[in-house]
């Protein structure tokens, strides 16, 4: 948990503020008298019953009260202890006894004056004491010449001085043969029959004295000859730890023939001190005066004179040293509500501990105080803070203390407190803080600073968030769930800052456990497998535990079974199971939100059905000793009858291959399992076996804690990462990078990214990402959703606050489908209009359409024109479109991520123009009736049997069509023929000339009135005028029209006569253009017609063609359909002006050619009339 960080400008505001008022202040604010130590006790050994004086003078602004204390306490005085009137205690008989009356213990002297107090460095007062032997002299038989050596060891208060006696005499320290060194060694050398003897050693203290065992020195005779022999030490140095200033020796004794010569050095090849460093006897190195260069690593080495044969030991000298400041707090005055640093540095072998004293009392951590182990902040300083502070730094070697002042100003005119504090739970990580400004110089408020701490326990981290003053709440986030917190608010304005709000204390609401618990499998029998295990520890249970849910299945089958046991069960028995078979298991933890993680599979092999004498499983335990050792403990089962041969311990980290067997007497129940990873998840394995078989397993699963850095734990945090910055990558990815702080040196550094919707509820659902890089892409996330991103680093298994909250929004999906209800219409020859609606979706955002529109000579070979249009227009207009073209236009949706897909293919027919420049209206088409053009024509299953259905029906009606055709066809030649014999007999020769108009006109007369008369027979021979450029068939009442083609089937000829019948019968005027007994002008095929014949049939054709144009136009007007005209309408429509006219002469009416081939002469087949279709 950590307090979000403050805007820079607002963060010098704060560094601004404490200063202000000091520009108002008086002289003399900063000056005091000076309250120090002249005299301190010093550490003192006594004996019982002897009088002690421990000194205290202390110099200041008067009076100066006095104090002791004892291990901390008050020390009463008494008879016997009294604090004399230049501050000493005197103690006039010191006693020794455990307990409450023994005055052995740290002493210091407390001094106090109006600015405060202080506390003096610790003396330790002990007594004179002195231990039994530890190590007494052994006799010891050498031959003569060779070496001897006796060792005594003791312990006392103060070091006892060691010496020795031979026969009870008192021995010379130092001889040119012998050396009794301060260890309690003494060394003879050259040894002869004079050096034969008793010898003991005497330990004296100045209040004990003490003599060790006698123990005696023999001489063998010594061999004639000598061999060689190589050099042997036979006493090394021993690693020796020292206080500063000691004096320390380093024996080395060694035996040869010859005698070896000993040498010094150091193992870092260093130079060794000649100036307080000598060599006792034959070879053993005294250092005097120890300094902290004097530890290291010492080589003895021992060589054979004038060769290179040596033999060499080693010790390790390590020189203590007590504390010492390199950095002392310094008197500060600071502004109610501001901020105070003292900051405090000591060094010190081993390190020393550093705590902080207020006016000489222990100081601990609270919501405002945060103290380090250099540094003490003092948040929100109240007017109780003014007083003396000490920095003591303390470890085995003694204590030092430095002090520093601290004196609050006071300014009258600050605002009130902050008022109607309240807080409402929003999340299991957040909190919802408010407030109303202050009642009193509410407008001079600029700022408000949020602070807030875990309500329970000690010790606990107060954390600060500094506000602008345009807002009276705050969301406090990224807390611990299940958690009770404090706040309280601070008003800041330019004078100072007002007194802090009342307190408000609020509770989390409770999550998903974030870690299962660490399980234990066992069996009883065969059949069935005990399962327990451990409560999870607070800081990850996040709530009360409801639940506990057990998965289990054999290693073969994936078939699940589920249990659900409750909250305060801790083992579960599965019974009924099957012999010698593989099982994992897993588990649940659930609190009243949900279930959280479960477990790894953990799997546990049941005894064979056979094992019934096997040993049973021991109860194992495991316990991490710390972040690379697991302790492993077992207990036997005490009913357990079997004779075990010993243990077999298997394991192996998760997803890991498994380490083992490690065979164990069956004697022991305790190993430790060493190197290996932290924070890694280990499954461990016991099994105890006979000399028949193996027995029962246990199976137990254990975490590795991470490593605890050589500092304490109370260390200042190190800085978040800055200047994080997010980048949308697409519509489920987000790219964040940040800055890594500035550290002293490189160390390994690993991130956290804390990810989550903005305004999320449930915390179970905040993604938490690791990384040792300054950048993540973020990936899995929701299109088109504002996330909020935070990082913290960690270093030495500590933990930055997080940085300042980014927040970004992932970019949209690509539209998924196309834009729908596609209709192109045309508006103009040469322009149409294409109209759309948005992709279906409510999520879909389209920031831009395209439109492709290609000719389908163009399609085919690819070259699509481009049209772009805003996501906010869903038409536009298709222009230059080229006249008799079918053009086709599909439409697609895109947004900044990607496009979508096109829409089917809408097909638009452009006409060609017409030459008499009519007009026709559009017809609009739209996606519904489309046809989907891909590159090629795509057809499923439907549409082909559509297909082959619709053929066969049309093939079916042209083949009944086509019967019917030729049976009336049959009918009308066989009357045709009669008809065209009896003709013949009543025509004229060729040559007569047209009946007269009057004629005619009777005649037309007739034909109106008789309407139900028979078909007009086929003359055998028809007037041809050449001269006109036209074939041209002419009866009593005018031109017949005849048929261009050139050759047509015998049905398709019925058939233009079956469009006759019917165009006659839509006009009711219908007339009959043959009668038996009509005069009709015939002739040959090459007869040349008269000049005035050709003349006056031209002119019947030309009325003819223009009434037929005109007509032709206005019907494109009127109608509005495409205006395709076939040419039988346009028959229809001539021939329905011609017979408008009453009554029609010669020169009036005009025909068409009729459909067919020109019979050839003599054969009766010829026009069918002059309504006859094409």
């Amino acid at each position: 948990m950590a307090p979000s960080a403050r805007p820079p400008g607002m963060r010098a505001l704060l560094l601004l503020l404490p200063l202000l008022p000091l520009l108002g202040a008086g002289p003399g604010v900063w000056c005091f008298s000076e309250l120090f130590f002249i005299r301190e006790p010093q550490d003192v050994t006594v004996t019982r019953k002897d009088p002690v004086f421990l000194d205290c003078q202390a110099h200041g602004e008067v009076p100066i009260k006095i104090m002791w204390l004892k291990n901390g306490a008050k020390v009463s005085e008494n008879k016997r202890v009294q604090v004399l009137s230049n501050g000493s205690l005197y103690i006039s008989e010191v006693e020794g006894r455990r307990g409450a009356q023994s005055d052995e213990g740290f002493y210091q002297c407390l001094a106090v004056n109006k600015y405060g107090a202080i506390l003096s460095q610790k003396a330790h007062l002990t007594l004179s004491t002195i231990s039994a032997f530890e190590i007494q002299p052994v006799s010891m038989e050498v031959q003569e010449g060779g070496v001897a050596r006796f060792a005594c060891k003791i312990s006392s208060n103060p070091p006892a001085v060691v010496t020795w006696e031979f026969n009870q005499t008192a021995l010379p320290v130092m001889t040119d043969r012998m050396a009794a060194l301060p260890t309690g060694v003494l060394q003879i050398y050259d040894v002869g029959p004079g050096d034969v003897g008793s010898y003991r050693c005497v330990a004296a203290t100045m209040a004990h004295r003490r003599r060790s065992a006698e123990a005696a020195l023999t001489i063998a005779p010594a061999k004639e000859s000598k061999p060689f022999h190589a050099p042997a030490i036979i006493a090394g140095p021993q690693n020796v730890t020292v206080s500063l200033h000691q004096t320390v020796v380093l024996e080395c004794m060694a035996t040869g023939n010859p005698k070896p010569i000993i040498s010094w050095s150091r193992l870092d090849h260093k130079s060794i001190d000649v100036f307080n460093t000598r060599v006792l006897g034959n070879g053993n190195l005294l250092i005097s005066d120890v300094r902290l260069h004097n530890a290291g690593v010492y080589v003895c080495r021992a060589t054979t004179p004038g060769t290179r044969n040596f033999t060499v030991a080693m010790a390790t000298l390590t020189v203590l040293a007590p504390p010492s400041f390199i950095e002392w707090p310094e008197s500060l005055t600071r502004p109610r509500a501001g901020t105070a640093r003292f900051v405090c540095q000591a060094e010190g072998i081993p390190a020393p501990k550093v705590s902080w004293l207020k006016n000489g009392r222990k100081m601990h951590s609270n919501g405002r105080i945060k103290m380090y182990n250099s540094k003490l902040v003092i948040n929100q300083i109240i007017p109780e803070d003014d007083a003396i502070y000490q920095c003591m730094a303390e470890n085995t070697q003694g204590s030092v203390l430095s002090r520093a002042r601290l004196t609050v100003v006071m300014s009258e005119d600050r605002p009130s407190a902050p008022c109607n504090v309240h807080a409402e739970t929003v999340s299991s990580s957040a909190i919802l803080l408010a407030w109303e400004r202050p009642l009193y110089n509410s407008d001079k408020v600029i700022a408000y600073s949020v602070h807030y701490m875990k309500a329970e326990g000690l010790n606990n981290e107060e954390y600060q968030v500094v506000l602008g003053n345009d807002t009276t709440h705050h969301v406090v986030d990224d807390l611990e769930p299940a958690s009770d917190y404090t706040f309280y608010i601070v008003a800041y304005m330019p004078m100072g800052a007002s007194q802090m709000s009342e307190h408000v204390t609020q509770s989390t609401l409770e999550d998903v456990p974030l870690r299962p618990p660490e399980i234990s499998l066992t069996s009883r029998s065969p059949t069935d497998i005990l399962i327990s295990w451990l409560p999870i520890p607070a800081k990850y249970r996040r709530g009360r535990v409801v639940l506990y849910r057990l998965s289990f299945r054999l290693s073969t089958d994936s078939t699940i079974q589920v249990l659900e046991l409750p909250g305060t069960s801790h083992e579960h028995l599965l019974q009924g199971l099957q012999p010698d078979s593989v099982y994992l298991v897993r588990i649940t933890a659930a609190t009243r939100v949900g279930l959280g993680e479960s477990s790894v599979w953990t799997s546990h092999k049941t005894p064979k059905a056979t094992s019934m004498q096997a040993p049973r499983s021991p109860e194992l335990h495991l316990e991490p000793l710390n972040c690379t050792t697991i302790s492993v403990r077992w207990q036997r089962d005490a009913e357990d009858p079997t004779a075990i041969q010993g243990y077999k311990l298997f394991y192996k980290e998760e997803g890991q291959q498994e380490h083992g067997p490690i065979a164990l007497a069956p004697g022991e129940l305790l190993h430790t399992l060493s190197g290996l990873d932290p924070r890694r998840k280990y499954h461990v394995r016991l099994l105890a076996y006979s000399n028949m078989e193996d027995g029962y397993q246990a199976d137990q699963t254990v975490s590795t804690p991470g490593c605890v850095s050589v500092r304490d734990r109370m260390v200042p945090p190190p800085p978040p990462p800055h200047h994080l910055y997010a980048k949308a990558n697409s519509s489920s990815s987000i790219f964040l990078h940040w800055r890594r702080p500035a550290f002293t040196a490189a160390q390994t550094i690993n991130y956290t990214i804390r990810c989550n919707p903005v305004g999320l509820q449930n915390a179970s659902l905040v993604l938490y990402l690791q990384t040792s890089e300054t950048y993540m892409l973020v990936q899995g996330l929701e299109p088109n959703t504002k996330y909020e991103f935070a990082v913290r680093l960690h270093v030495d298994r500590l933990s930055s606050p997080w940085s300042p909250v980014v927040f970004h929004t992932t970019l949209p999906e690509a539209p998924a489908g196309p834009p729908v209800g596609v209709k192109v219409t045309l508006i103009e020859d040469d322009t149409a209009l294409v109209s759309w609606k948005p992709p279906d979706g409510p999520e879909t955002v389209v920031t831009r359409y395209t439109i492709l529109y290609a000719s389908r000579k163009a399609w085919v070979t690819g070259q699509w024109q481009v049209l772009h249009r805003g996501g906010a227009i869903t038409m536009a207009l298709l222009e230059n479109l080229v006249a008799g073209d079918v053009y086709i236009v599909k439409i697609s949706a895109s947004n900044e991520v990607g496009e979508g897909p096109f829409s089917n293919s809408v097909e638009l027919a452009v006409l060609p123009k017409d030459p008499s420049g009519s007009n026709q209206r559009p017809k609009r088409l739209d996606s519904a009736d489309a046809k989907v053009y891909s590159g090629y024509y795509d057809l499923d299953q439907k549409s082909m049997t559509g297909i082959v259905v619709g053929v066969g029906i049309a093939l079916t009606c042209i083949l009944v069509c086509i019967l019917i055709l030729i049976c009336r066809s049959k009918a009308r030649k066989s009357s045709a023929s009669k008809m065209a014999q009896n003709g013949t007999q009543q025509l004229p020769h060729a040559g007569t000339s047209l009946a007269p108009g009057d004629m005619v006109g009777k005649k037309f007369d007739r034909v109106m009135e008789n309407q139900e008369s028979s078909v007009p027979m086929i003359m055998p021979h028809g007037f041809i005028d050449a001269k006109g450029g036209t074939d041209l068939i002419i009866n009593s009442y005018g031109p017949i029209i005849k048929n261009n083609s050139k050759k047509k089937w015998l049905f398709f000829q019925g058939s233009n006569r079956m469009r006759a019948e019917q165009s006659q019968r839509r006009f009711p005027p219908t007339a009959r253009f043959y009668q038996p007994g009509t005069t009709v002008l015939i002739g040959n095929e090459d007869s040349p017609g008269s000049p005035g014949q050709a003349t006056a049939f031209s002119g019947l054709l030309g009325a003819a063609m223009d009434t037929e144009h005109s007509a032709h136009s206005e019907g494109s007007q009127d109608t509005g359909d495409s205006g395709r005209f076939s040419h039988e309408s346009s028959a229809e429509l001539c021939l329905s002006v011609a017979l408008s006219s009453s009554p029609p002469s010669p020169g009036s009416l005009a025909g068409r050619d009729a459909v067919g081939d020109h019979p050839p002469p003599g054969q009766g087949e010829g026009p069918t009339g002059p309504l006859a279709g094409p």
